[in-house]
């Protein structure tokens, strides 16, 4: 069966091969509490579905209107099985329960590389940020480059203490760098953003092939697992 966790996931867990993301719009704040709820019961009474997924969380958007959704499949290959015969049913009883849900976009990715939770910290976090980071149609393979700087500069001394972790993510499209954050706290990120710059992070910024980047805030509303 499912059941339902408080702890927030780890995106280095061994055997994730296909960690996917996802966004709903669900338009109030008021509808993306009654879709978590809509979402956990749908999956608590049922079977989990499928041994390649080994977990799906749930995150509520500040802007009060988005939700997403991290799942962390052993391939895609389990993700495919379980779209074919499963998930449009659970859709449906989602569906019926809140109606209007605009399903925004899928995105695949492999996880490049992280800056990894402390030894010995055990700070819950208290903000989720995802940061998109797009790169020029023919700038793929300077998205690794790009990784390995910001995490040099995360090494450094301009490291922020209230950064909890950060994992990077390249798209299988190969248009994009996904960064799933862990914060402390909103006020530790506010913080880190108002800094002063440095040349490190300038290089980050201007780095080439570099087209613009998305930041999102959230805070972790569901978990499933097996």
């Amino acid at each position: 069966m499912t059941r339902r966790t408080d702890a927030h996931p780890d995106p280095t867990r061994p055997g994730i091969g296909a960690p996917f993301f996802s966004t709903w719009r669900v338009g109030t704040p008021e509808r993306q509490a009654q879709t978590v709820e809509a979402v956990a019961r749908t999956w608590e009474t049922r079977a989990w579905g499928s041994d390649r997924l080994l977990g799906y969380h749930l995150y509520a958007g500040h802007d009060g209107t988005t939700l997403l959704h991290y799942s962390q499949w052993r391939d895609e290959q389990g993700y495919e099985a379980f779209f074919k015969t499963l998930r449009q049913e659970r859709n449906d009883e989602i569906d019926t329960a809140v109606p209007g849900i605009e399903r925004v976009r899928l995105d695949r990715y492999r996880l490049h590389r992280s800056h990894a939770r402390a030894v010995g910290d055990t700070r819950v976090p208290g903000l989720i940020v995802t940061v998109r980071v797009d790169f020029e149609p023919d700038a793929a393979d300077k998205r690794a480059d790009w990784v390995d700087l910001v995490l040099s500069a995360l090494a450094g001394p301009d490291a922020d203490r209230g950064l909890i972790s950060a994992h990077f993510h390249l798209s299988t499209d190969g248009t994009h760098v996904l960064n799933y954050a862990e914060w402390e706290s909103d006020e530790a990120y506010d913080a880190a953003l108002a800094g002063p710059g440095s040349p490190q992070w300038e290089r980050v910024r201007t780095h080439p092939g570099l087209r613009g980047t998305t930041g999102s805030r959230y805070r972790h509303a569901l978990g499933l697992v097996p």
